[in-house]
């Protein structure tokens, strides 16, 4: 017998009687009213019919989705045309220009070049940015004073200071707890305001770091920020019509690197930071494409953020940030835990696989990056200093937390509202879908669609168990890990296809367990699973309070709209059960946003994670990292063309599965035996440490890689045969809290796979440290009474920079902090001080073993001759045997490499005392 979805419907006459006519709606019984052969016919020629539309969907729908993606992708990755004059040749008015931008950083990374902390290159950053900062005060002298000439006022001020100072901090960074300990830092500051005390009461603060990190000049880490807010200065006091009810602040902190020493310094003891209300802080982790608001603390600031004229921000990154699953922070960090600060965290993260390697140069920085950035950050500003709905005297009360939900949508439009909109809409939508469910099919029918929920389910499961099924055989059978890390995009091509074929098996499988009858409506009913699934999810999103439920609004929206558009349209054709047909029409209106949307997301997490994982470190799963990650943004740009599977019969869905498996067998083939990881534009990062051990007089060569990339054991080898001794091959070490010999970059070097290599004394060699590089010991006493020794730790290093100590210890007070660990541990100190100074302090009070109360305390300590860092100081030669080893070592492995390793290169010197 043939079965149906059939509705009964009684219909009342006027004479009083009654009759019941029949449209789709419950499961029943109706005996067949053709003939065997009729039946036959009308199935060819349904399945016929079908074939057609399915046909006619993909050619319709497949190029519509590639437009949408190509087109977003041109979108999201458009940039300003760059600015170069400093002046608008029609108006004669300032405008922001992006060559100065570029000047300034081209200055400080190549000019200067390497500014580490401590080294002489950093004091020159120093004295260069406070020169330019004097320059702008004397611009706007000179403005005000051309005002006064013509017989007007300009309401302007500008104050410049060089803040100088010492102090210490905890910083916690990858479940590791370290204490710094900085002497006579600088930072630079410019305060423009209107010269009343009144409007310096409330000041927006700009943030950006002069100094660079260990390996890279920084051009746009952070070379790049100092040059914006250096012309966004310039802009504002040379033009006419802008005068501040509000302060602005820029603040050129010149210890970042060291671990965020500059903002601390400014938010514990600079004398305006109390009139600070919100900061704009400007980071870059990449050198191309547009920065991206990845922090937001209040609904000010992110209103604030509202009136840029570019947009590039999610709360989706905001929760991902705030996570700690990206294990980076901003100085942005000090102002909030130090400062109560609210504001905005901003940053350029585009191809940041050049982030800290010494490739982050002016040249390889897109033109118009700066522009977008400067643009943006300026209209902020000017908002917040000038517009009489500024928050910033509402601040000084406190800040509104982030509820709303926000994001931008093709550079152009931003779109934020409150979660309890998100609440009306996934209610509205739920109701209004069901209603539609019901009124069209009826009760019974949920239960088909409760089954493709289940189905969809699994295909969100299959999607993600396939994906990471090859990237287990592409990590431990073929040995070919992130094959995909040259290229962000070059996932989708390897993890793409199985996580379809994943995903439609699951509807394969639920399409085999169905009746004829339920297959005949399955389209349909997977169309609404998974409709109804992003609502629930979205609600629960908003249940726990993600921001992310925003992603899971905009699906609902349209699938809403297209769900009610299916229903009109299937009102309007008078064929029996045509309310299960799923036309173009919706097709068309439910992938627009989706296949937008999702080509955003995954441009977005794709640009970060991608090069992430080249510094995750050996351990880290990323092969099943970036195959989640790409099962999901698939699955979520493509969710609504599943139900399209279900247009064709089994057995050519399943040839289909076993297409996109092939496909996949050839795409691991090419990525595992052709295809190369790296290159000279996306590095393998190598470090590299000599370190003298003043204690024994040996030498050692340590080597190490930052992530889980093919050919570093191999790479071991020769190097080891090239720089040990005869027969001896480097040695795998253990990396933790007692590798003293890493504790340079720690707790960075938790992520490194270290090895060592012994290396043979030096000839004619006659070391400086051991008498210039020592640890004593003042004011040393222990009490017998309570057991415990109060001493000073007195460190000196003239020569040395990022000094560490290392010791096991029962601390019960010191000089750092209030709350030492309250038992027998292994504590990090860090050491950071400007150009010059050669010794630093720290007071204890410990606990002494009652048995043996003289017991002396082991100090691990070490750090980086300040001359002796390639390429940063390689015209500086003089200063050891690491440098020469270092000058071939580079040229070696440029040749062997091909240039697709980026090598940091340091000579420490180091050892233990006994005091």
């Amino acid at each position: 017998m043939d079965t149906s979805l059939i509705r009964s419907r009684r219909q009342s006459h006027p004479d009083g009687s009654s009759t019941t006519s029949t449209t789709s709606s419950e499961f029943t019984f109706r005996p067949p009213t053709t003939t065997t052969t009729t039946h036959t016919r009308r199935s060819e020629k349904t399945s016929a019919s079908r074939s057609y539309e399915m046909a006619l969907a993909l050619v319709v729908l497949l190029p519509l989705c590639i437009f949408l993606s190509r087109w977003t992708t041109k979108m999201h990755y458009a940039l300003p045309r760059p600015l170069t004059n400093l002046y608008d040749p029609t108006t004669g008015l300032p405008q922001l220009s992006e060559t100065a931008m570029l000047a300034h950083a081209q200055h400080l990374s190549e000019t200067i070049g390497y500014r580490t902390v401590g080294t002489r290159e950093h004091a020159m950053g120093d004295k260069y940015v406070l020169e330019q900062a004097e320059l702008i005060q004397r611009q706007c002298e000179d403005v005000v004073l051309r005002a006064a000439n013509v017989g007007k006022t300009r309401r302007l001020q500008c104050e410049v200071w060089r803040q100088e100072g010492s102090g210490t901090h905890r910083f916690d960074m990858m479940n590791k707890r370290v204490y710094k300990h900085y002497e006579k830092l600088s930072n630079i500051i410019l305060r423009v305001s209107d010269g009343t005390a009144a409007g310096k009461e409330h000041a927006i603060l700009l943030n950006a770091h002069v100094d660079s990190t260990l390996p890279s000049p920084g051009a746009a880490d952070d070379a790049l920020s100092v040059g914006i807010q250096l012309e966004i200065a310039r802009v504002l006091i040379n033009t006419p019509t802008w005068e501040p009810r509000h302060a602005v602040v820029f603040l050129f902190n010149n210890a970042e690197e060291s671990l965020q020493d500059g903002s601390h310094l400014f938010t514990t003891q600079s004398a305006i930071a109390s009139t600070v209300r919100a900061v704009i802080n400007l980071e870059a982790a990449g050198t191309t494409g547009p920065e991206i608001l990845f922090q937001a603390t209040s609904e000010e600031m992110v209103e604030a953020y509202s009136h840029v004229p570019r947009p590039y921000a999610t709360v989706l990154a905001n929760d991902v940030f705030q996570s700690g699953i990206i294990l980076s922070d901003t100085d942005f960090r000090q102002f909030q835990e130090y400062g109560n600060l609210t504001g905005l965290d901003m940053a350029i993260v585009g191809s940041s696989y050049l982030y800290h390697t010494r490739k982050d140069l002016v040249e390889n920085i897109e033109p118009g990056a700066a522009q977008h950035f400067a643009d943006n950050v300026y209209a902020i500003v000017h908002y917040l200093t000038t517009s009489p709905s500024s928050p910033l005297p509402q601040l000084a009360k406190g800040a509104t937390p982030v509820t709303s939900l926000y994001y931008s949508m093709l550079g152009r439009w931003f779109i934020h509202y409150e979660p309890a909109t998100a609440r009306k809409i996934f209610t509205v939508a739920l109701a209004t879908s069901l209603a539609i469910l019901i009124s069209t099919a009826g009760f019974d029918f949920v239960a088909l669609v409760a089954k493709s929920i289940i189905s969809a389910l699994l295909s969100i499961v299959g999607a993600i168990l396939s994906a990471n099924v090859v990237a287990f055989i592409m990590k431990v059978l073929l040995n070919a890990r992130m094959s995909w890390y040259s290229k962000e995009t070059s996932c989708l091509v390897l993890y793409g296809p199985p996580t379809l074929a994943g995903a439609l098996t699951a509807q394969y499988f639920i399409r085999s367990n169905s009746s004829s009858t339920e297959r005949r409506h399955l389209e349909f009913a997977t169309f609404k699973a998974f409709h109804f699934l992003f609502i629930f999810i979205g609600m629960a999103l908003q249940a726990l309070n993600l921001g992310s439920a925003t992603l899971m609004t905009q699906f609902a929206l349209v699938s809403t709209a297209a769900t009610g558009l299916n229903a009109i349209v299937n009102s309007l054709d008078g064929r029996r059960a045509s309310w299960t047909k799923v036309g173009l029409l919706t097709y068309v209106v439910a992938i627009v946003v989706p296949v937008v949307t999702g080509t955003q997301l995954t441009l977005g997490f794709l640009d970060i994670f991608v090069p992430l994982t080249g510094r995750m470190g050996e351990v880290a799963p990323v092969e099943h990292i970036i195959a989640t990650i790409t099962a999901v943004v698939v699955l979520l740009t493509g969710s609504f063309l599943l139900p399209l599977a279900h247009r064709v019969g089994r057995k050519i869905l399943m040839n289909f599965i076993i297409i996109l498996i092939g496909s996949t067998a050839i795409i691991m083939f090419f990525f595992a035996f052709v295809r190369e990881p790296y290159d000279p534009m996306h590095q393998k990062r190598i470090f590299a440490l000599h370190v003298e051990n003043i204690t024994t007089n040996e030498y050692h060569l340590h080597v190490a890689a930052a992530d889980a990339g093919p050919g570093f054991d191999k790479l071991i080898d020769d190097i080891s045969i090239r720089y040990g001794p005869p027969g001896h091959r480097a040695l795998p070490e253990v990396m933790n809290d007692w590798n003293s010999d890493w504790d340079v970059l720690y707790p960075f070097s938790q992520f490194l796979t270290p090895y060592k290599i012994w290396l043979p004394p030096p000839p004619s060699y006659n070391s400086p440290w051991p008498s210039r590089f020592v640890i004593t010991t003042e004011n040393d006493e222990v009490d017998l009474l309570t057991y415990t020794r109060k001493l000073t730790l007195v460190i000196e290093h003239p020569g040395v920079i990022w000094t560490v100590i290392a010791f096991d210890a029962h601390v019960l007070s010191w000089s750092l902090d209030n709350n030492p660990m309250p038992y027998h541990t292994r504590h990090h100190l860090k050491e950071a001080s400007f150009y010059g100074v050669t010794t630093w302090k720290v007071d204890l009070l410990i606990t002494v073993p009652q048995e043996n109360p003289e017991e002396d305390l082991v100090v691990n300590y070490i750090g980086i001759v300040e001359k002796g860092s390639w390429p940063g100081k390689k015209h500086e030669k003089d200063v050891g045997p690491a440098m020469e080893l270092f000058e071939d070592m580079d040229r070696y492995l440029l040749e062997k490499t091909g240039d697709s390793a980026d090598l940091m290169l340091l000579s420490c010197v180091g050892g233990v005392t006994h005091l």
